[in-house]
């Protein structure tokens, strides 16, 4: 007799967090069907979504541990064996220096998992050398709004966006990246909102656009100041608001003063009427609504562009209200709750600051153990370089694959290959993996319990449908088993399920507390902040006081520093890159059969007019070189990136950007790579 079952979870794909059933048949997953009457995606599912199950069964799924040989071989090892040789070798290290290991929590797992992650580093290692993919993706959001607001969070839950006059979206083509957000802007649309997209790229949220803006990358910060200057100029700004709920407005305006029309319009390469538009059409809305993603966020001045967007929805009063606020859209499933449970240098879960006293003594109590030292730790782009000079000796990597994702990968090889020591925790042999000393099989989506937190705050419970492959463990359970070889006290790590962890993990992160199981089932789950166990959760912030201990938010005014590496003679073009429909990291997506056959490998997109001048025709394959590697990829040419600049996507190997991109000069507010900037030159090959 068949039996079949529907177990509801979340995707594992995007930030928006939309909600689904696995069906399941004699314990397989053969198929995925949208939740009807979940909040965020209304019974609506990307394709991404629709095929999200094809990877689960694969053959090709890691189900023993791995040990490689000194032959440089991988051979299956028992379970005891592996972990007694890591429990071994991190004692070794630490005995030295715990500092010389670093840990990359995984921003797709649960909230649980990547808790204990930072919990293992902090407590049984003792460094503060933890961090996830969000330094490279929305660190910047986490630094810029929490300077601003006192919050590095979205100020708005996604439904909002549907009751705005007035949508200003830079740096974000959510129709593809977040596709089931595109469809609220679109009902925004429908709704009468005027919506305004700036972007180097012709995309496909552009093209819904009311106005569309082109403009170089990198010069968002002047083309942000040029508006806030003409909104000033106009006495268009909320004086009000400004008064009662702001400060350090005056160096705003002096900052601002400086950006010019005319110069912006230059600098930006841009219609300088497009610009005063659209910020006499921002300011004028009753409700506007800034929507941003990764071409706002991975630059060097990627804070600089955060803040710059905070303060222009402050100077207009567009905080704390329905249709309004500003709205960064995550791009992992479990990016947001990676940040909120303290994979983080700096902070511990529930942002608070590992230079604390107070906050440090919080988790020595529930910890019941003593934190040595209280300096931040090193975020993942300065792991790397450590390692690669030699400073740091061991990383433990769950679910992060850095040689694909992170910037100039042939830097990032060249760091794992110098490790002393390197344990990669995964589903696949991801390319990471390929330079591990040993390989945990980990339990994947659909294979666990616990919670993801969406990009709009919403905390939700993700659901076990069938058991993990063979051998294959859940990663907080095998990070407990090498932490009781290590002489961790046994009582604090004697977690039975994923909900004993929730709890505890709730006790010490403010914005979780009111939290518990019986309250997340219901299908709405719940927003932080939730501070106690009568409160309803709070999709709408910021809506009398910021969050700053003043109650206070501060315009932090940013000038113009531009990218690190600007085009020249030997490299002319400038690249950036973008994620596409259909894909998303590849590790899960490449190996969705549906998805892959739809976008088999990547492109570099080309305007008509440089292709022209190159002699390069559509689909012909090309070579893209910067100053770090040079890549052999297809080329696609269109009229819809801006002449100048080419366009790489982020997912395939084979063919990848960050053989290109560069990781030397970091956001000094949040230690962000120029991931969406760098000069490049594509030949004609013959």
């Amino acid at each position: 007799m068949v039996e079949m079952k529907y177990v509801p979870t979340i995707c594992p794909y995007c930030g928006t967090g939309c909600g689904l059933n696995l069906v399941v048949v004699d314990e397989k997953v053969v198929g995925v069907e949208p939740l009807k009457r979940h909040p965020v995606n209304e019974g609506k599912l990307c394709p991404k979504g629709v095929f999200a199950h094809e990877f689960i069964h694969r053959e090709d799924r890691l189900t023993k541990p791995l040990i490689k040989e000194t032959n440089g071989e991988f051979r299956e090892a028992e379970w005891d064996e592996a972990l007694d040789l890591v429990a071994s070798k991190l004692g070794e290290i630490k005995a030295n220096n715990p500092d010389d290991i670093g840990f990359l929590a995984c921003a797709r797992s649960p909230n649980e998992n990547i808790y204990i992650t930072q919990k293992f580093a902090r407590k049984v290692i003792g460094t503060h050398n933890v961090d996830h993919c969000a330094r490279i993706c929305h660190g910047p959001t986490v630094a810029g709004l929490a300077r601003t607001f006192g919050s590095g969070a979205m100020t708005n839950d996604f439904i909002s966006i549907e009751s705005a006059d007035v949508i200003f979206i830079i740096g974000s083509n959510n129709v593809e990246a977040h596709p089931l957000f595109g469809r609220r802007v679109m009902r925004a649309k429908k709704n009468g909102a005027k919506i305004i997209v700036a972007d180097p790229r012709y995309t496909p949220t552009a093209k819904l656009a009311d106005m569309y803006i082109e403009f170089r990358s990198g010069r968002d910060v002047p083309l942000i100041n040029a508006m806030m200057k003409i909104i000033i100029d106009n006495d268009l700004q909320d004086d009000e608001f400004i008064k009662n709920r702001t400060k350090n407005y005056q160096r705003l305006k002096e900052t601002v003063a400086k950006y010019d029309l005319d110069y912006v319009a230059e600098l930006a390469e841009t219609d300088p009427k497009k610009i005063e538009e659209a910020a006499l059409m921002y300011a004028k809305a009753d409700k506007a609504a800034i929507v941003y993603s990764l071409g706002i966020t991975e630059h060097r001045h990627g804070a600089d562009n955060v803040m710059a967007n905070a303060n222009l929805a402050m100077l207009t009063g567009n905080i704390g209200k329905v249709g309004s606020g500003v709205n960064p859209l995550r791009g992992q499933n479990n990016v947001q709750g990676a940040c909120d449970m303290g994979a983080l240098p700096t902070d511990y879960p529930g942002y608070q600051k590992v230079v604390s006293g107070q906050a440090t003594k919080v988790v020595e109590e529930n910890w019941t153990c003593t934190l040595d030292g209280c300096a931040p730790g090193l975020t993942v782009v300065e792991m790397i370089h450590a390692a690669a000079d030699g400073n740091l000796k061991a990383m433990y990597i769950t679910g992060e694959d850095p040689v694909l994702s992170d910037p100039d990968t042939n830097h990032v090889i060249e760091a794992m290959e110098n490790l002393e020591f390197l344990v990669v925790q995964d589903i696949f042999m991801s390319e990471t993996a390929r330079y591990a000393d040993v390989v945990f099989p980990a339990a994947g989506w659909g294979e666990q319990e616990g919670t993801f937190t969406n990009g709009e705050r919403r905390v939700q419970l993700v659901r076990k449908a069938v058991n993990p492959p063979g051998e294959a463990k859940v990663d907080w359970e095998i990070m407990k088993e090498i932490a009781v070889r290590m002489g961790a006290e046994s009582e604090q790590f004697t977690y039975k399920n994923a909900e004993e962890i929730f709890d505890e993990m709730r006790k010490i992160t403010p914005q979780y507390r009111g939290m518990d199981r019986k309250r997340l089932e219901r299908p709405e789950a719940l927003h932080w902040p939730c501070p106690d166990e009568s409160h309803p959760g709070q999709g709408l912030m910021h809506i009398d006081s910021f969050a700053h201990p003043d109650g206070l938010g501060v315009f932090e005014p940013a000038d113009y520093i531009g990218p690190s590496e600007l085009p020249d003679e030997e490299y002319p073009l400038v690249l950036t890159t973008t994620r596409t429909l259909f894909h998303y990291h590849a590790s899960m997506t490449r190996r969705c059969k549906t998805l892959d056959k739809e976008l088999p490998t990547g492109y570099v997109e080309i305007n008509d007019k440089d292709a022209k001048k190159l002699g390069i025709i559509n689909r012909e394959k090309v070579k893209v070189r910067s100053r770090r590697g040079e890549i052999e990829i297809p080329a696609r040419v269109t009229p819809d990136i801006m002449e100048g600049e080419v366009n790489i996507p982020m997912h395939f190997f084979e063919c990848a950007a960050n053989f290109l991109t560069t990781s030397r000069e970091l956001d000094p507010k949040s230690k962000m790579a120029e991931l969406k900037v760098c000069a490049v030159d594509v030949e004609k090959m013959e």
